[in-house]
């Protein structure tokens, strides 16, 4: 169940109306002593024990300096953890990620782990890395030995390839890498993934579409991963970071570009907080999480609303510097509006950028959902 909090509603009285234990409750929602609540707050409640049906694979992606309580709690609802990231240099030398404590919670806690590889320049996506890579066999060929290389010593089940704003010239080359990578790491059993940015059309303008060829890319690899959030984003106009009616749009190109059985659909574990009035090339958005979002409502005494178009919670408040703020988040409503997406398009799962902020209740929505795959 997904409750709604009203005025003058407690734990106490939420709980005797479903029946549940106030303290499962509040831990199910992250709510600390004394139990304070959130007038439109969504809350968890689990009323029922029954085992989903429908079976999906997941997984989310971790910085290495991810806190233990978010990396031990969500992995448990992961088939795997894609190590963020690995990069590599302009002669195809793999760099290594000090990730130790990923690939330990991995095997604790029976997930794949999966490498993630960035063309990576001073902490920017470099569209000079790719081009080197995709126009040089040789420099193919170096990056692929030292993956394999890697991958055997360190564990790795797959990897996934996460190259943004890829120049319109090197579209088809990429796509050759893309089929030599999965022709070098098929006889050792890896899976290759790709991520990709979130079309509507095949000619769509803009760097971060141009290179993107969605049919041969998800041809030549095991399945694709489509970023289907980032609409509010830190330097964009204060909006839903996933509105539903944006993400359908990519949803049903892609569809007829990629067979289903090989999507993850996108899913934003995070939100922002944009100072207002917004203006282009100035304002910045705080990147924030769900618990986040709530303790804000709660210091300013303002409650959470939501957008029905979006599908979408929000908060507004001002600070004490009276700087008037909009907080666009996720809650279980937003989440629930995702997985039926999932559900829907007959998807193979979902993906989460990214595991760094917990979201009890989230990962205890998706486990009622779905079964692992």
């Amino acid at each position: 169940m997904i409750h709604v909090v009203s005025e003058g509603e407690t734990i106490d009285t939420i709980a005797n109306r479903y029946g549940v234990s106030p303290y499962d409750l509040a831990y199910d929602n992250q709510i600390e002593y004394p139990y304070p609540l959130v007038i439109g707050q969504a809350l968890w409640v689990q009323v029922a024990d029954d085992t989903p049906t429908v079976e999906k694979q997941f997984f989310g992606y971790a910085y290495p300096f991810i806190t233990e309580q978010a990396l031990y709690g969500s992995l448990p609802y992961m088939d795997s953890l894609y190590h963020f990231s690995y990069g590599y240099n302009e002669a195809g030398n793999l760099s290594l990620l000090a990730d130790d404590n990923l690939f330990q919670a991995a095997v604790e806690e029976n997930a794949a782990s999966v490498l993630v590889l960035t063309p990576f320049d001073n902490g920017r996506f470099s569209n000079q890395l790719v081009n080197v890579l995709v126009e040089n066999t040789s420099v193919q060929e170096t990056l692929v030995n030292d993956l394999i290389a890697v991958m055997g010593e360190r564990g790795f089940e797959g990897v996934n390839v996460d190259f943004e704003y890829i120049l319109a010239e090197d579209k088809q080359n990429y796509v050759n890498f893309l089929q030599y990578l999965k022709g070098r790491m098929e006889p050792y059993g890896y899976q290759v993934t790709v991520a990709l940015p979130p079309k509507i059309a095949d000619d769509q303008p803009g760097l971060l579409y141009e290179g993107m060829d969605y049919a041969g890319i998800a041809e030549a690899v095991d399945a694709v991963f489509l970023m289907t959030y980032e609409w509010g984003y830190t330097y964009g106009p204060n909006m839903a970071v996933a509105p539903i009616p944006s993400v359908r749009r990519v949803l049903d190109y892609a569809v007829t570009r990629i067979p289903r059985d090989k999507i993850y659909m996108g899913l934003p574990n995070y939100g922002y907080d944009w100072p207002l009035p917004y203006e282009r090339g100035v304002t910045k958005a705080e990147t924030l999480g769900y618990t986040t979002a709530i303790a804000r409502a709660l210091e300013y005494g303002v409650p959470v609303q939501y957008d029905e178009v979006s599908e979408a919670p929000f908060i507004r408040y001002r600070n004490i510097d009276g700087v008037e703020h909009e907080i666009w988040f996720e809650d279980v409503r937003s989440m629930n509006a995702k997985f039926n997406l999932i559900e829907e398009y007959g998807f193979l799962g979902g993906g989460y950028w990214n595991l760094q902020r917990y979201f009890r209740a989230n990962w205890l929505l998706q486990a009622n959902r779905f079964l692992l795959g």
